[in-house]
């Protein structure tokens, strides 16, 4: 079964990027964060997928 949620330090991993790279792309509208509880925050594959793709393609 295919991972749909990752929270920051996987979506980070998935990216390739730092973690604190993932909170800035949050705080500058690029990435969407969805918060499950007070502790608890995930990012979609599918919105990671477009970000990759975007930066990808310039």
């Amino acid at each position: 079964m295919e991972k749909k949620y990752f929270r920051a330090k996987e979506a980070s991993v998935y990216l390739g990027v730092g973690l604190s790279t993932i909170w800035l792309m949050v705080r500058q509208g690029k990435l969407t964060s969805r918060k499950l509880s007070e502790k608890v925050t995930v990012f979609s594959k599918q919105d990671l997928d477009k970000l990759a793709g975007s930066v990808k393609n310039g």
